[in-house]
Parts: structure tokens; sequence; C-alpha cells
């Protein structure tokens, strides 16, 4: 499948920014469009780097459930925890851009993965795309929460809350790996949908209450 590296990348990349098109709606005003493609940039190269590096450290098993959430969540951390993003309320919606374009690194990864262990195999193939949109999802959520934790201020704390949403997702994959259950790549996609319908309907909005907050205490002044 010589075609696989060229178009896989494509296969994450798209839907992302279809998504964070999507996720974007009622926001406007709210962040500069320069920053959002900064963000989504700079989450497509701290997806490869943290690819990297778990190849390296791929050979550690089971801990890998553990330590790859840790790593992961650990690279955004550190692409958005900068100081001009810091106590500012548009970290949250970028967030969001930096986690898809960093989720979207892992739908080429995913295929060259089965591609390897499972050969030409075009259903394991095609259950792996679908399986890695659910990362994608998780990582916009998870992107969110970091986002508005550099906001509030609250880093640690939402910093080991993405690590526990991310468990899910490296704890499916495991199985899947183990016991060639390829279909559980679906539940993937469940998960990532439930979550990110969390992060979008209830963390994000509260930048928009905030600053109506703000807005309604400026004139009662």
């Amino acid at each position: 499948m010589s075609v696989l590296p060229q178009a896989s990348l494509f296969l994450g990349v798209i839907p992302a920014l279809i998504l964070l098109y999507i996720s974007l709606k009622g926001y406007e005003g709210h962040y500069k469009d320069k920053n959002i493609f900064l963000a989504f940039v700079a989450g497509i190269i701290a997806g490869f780097l943290s690819v990297l590096l778990e190849g390296y450290t791929i050979g550690v098993g089971e801990l890998f459930i553990v330590l790859f959430p840790i790593l992961e969540q650990l690279f955004k951390t550190m692409t958005l925890n900068i100081g001009r993003l810091q106590g500012k309320r548009e970290t949250t919606i970028y967030g969001l851009s930096m986690g898809l374009g960093f989720g979207s690194i892992f739908t080429p990864f995913s295929m060259i993965t089965y591609n390897f262990q499972m050969g030409d195999d075009s259903y394991a193939i095609a259950l792996a795309v679908i399986g890695s949109f659910g990362i994608i999802l998780m990582h916009a959520a998870t992107g969110i929460c970091l986002g508005y934790g550099v906001f509030s201020r609250k880093l640690p704390q939402y910093f080991i809350f993405a690590i526990i949403l991310h468990l899910p997702i490296t704890g499916m994959s495991y199985v899947t790996a183990l016991y060639k259950i390829e279909y559980m790549q679906v539940g993937l996609v469940v998960y990532g949908l439930i979550i990110y319908w969390y992060a979008t309907k209830k963390i994000m909005p509260q930048i928009l209450l905030q600053s109506k907050g703000r807005k309604r205490s400026k004139l009662s002044r």
C-alpha cells in the first residue's frame, strides 16, 4: 500500500479542520484567526514529536496505558502554557485547535501501524481510521481542558483531568491489540464523542459566560 503514508495524513487533517470549523460556531470575536492556525500547526508538530518519542518507548508493554496519556498531555501542556496565553479566555479555544492538530497526526500513525501488523488488511485499516477519529475527538476535548486550565490558572487539576479522560483510549487500544478485536475501534469513536460533547458544551461555554459577566460588571459601574 504505497499510497498509504501520503494519503493518510489528509485523512487526519481534513476531518480535524472540519471539526474545528464546526466547533468555532458561536465563538466569533473571541479568537484571532492567525492564532487558530498557529495553534493547529503547533498541535501537528507536537503530535509528531510525541509519536516519535512513543515509537522509542513502545516496548514498555502495559505501562503505555498510563505512560502515553501522560506524555501526550504533557506535550500539549508545554505547547499551550506560554506566558502570553496564561489567564486569557481565548486560550481555551486555542486548546481546541491545538488538540485537533495534535490528534490529526494519529490517523496516519494508526494506519501505518495496522498496515505493519496486519499486512494489506483493508478491513483492519478501515477500522483503524474510524478509531483514529475517536482519538482526534479525545485530543480536542483534552485540549479544551488544558486550555481552560491555563486560562483559569488551574492547570494542575485540569492536566490530571485530561490524563484521566485519555486513559480509556489507551485501555481500549491495548485490548484491541492484545485480543485482535478490531471492531472495538468503534468504541473509541463513541467515547470520543461523549467527552468531546462534554468539553464543548460544559467547559468551552464558560468563557462566554465569564465574558458576559465582565461586561455587565463594567456597565454597572
